[in-house]
């Protein structure tokens, strides 16, 4: 259980896979944490579910508002758009570095781990990720597996990935027990 504990998530204005940030959520949620949504910019974040527009969530700060110092842990979710536009923005990679400088717990999904990369957090990490970031990961200094979630305790922050929402269930409960810790 994660009672008491607040984990960041981070996520684009646009372009996030839904199912890969509510199913998490409600995963930290039901083990007595509290979620929190960041953003680079303020008011709503619009989801998609695939290519196609979903639910829109408020963002409760943006990364020129908040430290890692505030949070237990971080989620990165997916969706193709989502790690790109952040992997872009100087603050959000500068705030996801925070967290292995602190050596708090990190989960990323799907294509979550492009922003890993940039923040300089892979070099001798072994990771899962959607199938066509095996490459940038590996370039990156990372060693990659295909399976349903990888957790990688070789360095100061745990590292907790998956390849894609079929595996949530797996990536949910590997997160909750690494928060946890």
């Amino acid at each position: 259980m994660i009672q008491g504990k607040t984990i960041a998530f981070l996520v684009a204005p646009e372009g996030v896979e839904q199912v890969e940030l509510t199913e998490p959520w409600k995963a930290v949620e039901q083990a007595g944490g509290t979620p929190r949504l960041i953003s680079t910019k303020p008011g709503r974040i619009q989801a998609f579910n695939h290519l196609d527009r979903a639910d829109t969530f408020p963002v409760d700060s943006t990364v020129d508002d908040v430290s890692a110092a505030r949070f237990d842990g971080l989620v990165l979710p997916g969706g193709v758009a989502n790690p790109d536009i952040l992997r872009m923005h100087p603050k959000a990679v500068e705030f996801v570095g925070a967290f292995f400088d602190s050596g708090k717990p990190v989960a990323a999904i799907c294509h979550g781990p492009w922003t890993l990369i940039e923040a300089d957090a892979v070099r001798g990490r072994t990771l899962t990720s959607w199938p066509s970031l095996k490459t940038d990961l590996r370039n990156a200094g990372a060693k990659w597996v295909d399976q349903e979630v990888m957790v990688c305790t070789g360095g100061a922050s745990v590292i907790v990935t998956s390849r894609k929402p079929d595996d949530l269930k797996a990536f949910c409960q590997a997160a909750i027990d690494a928060f946890g810790s």
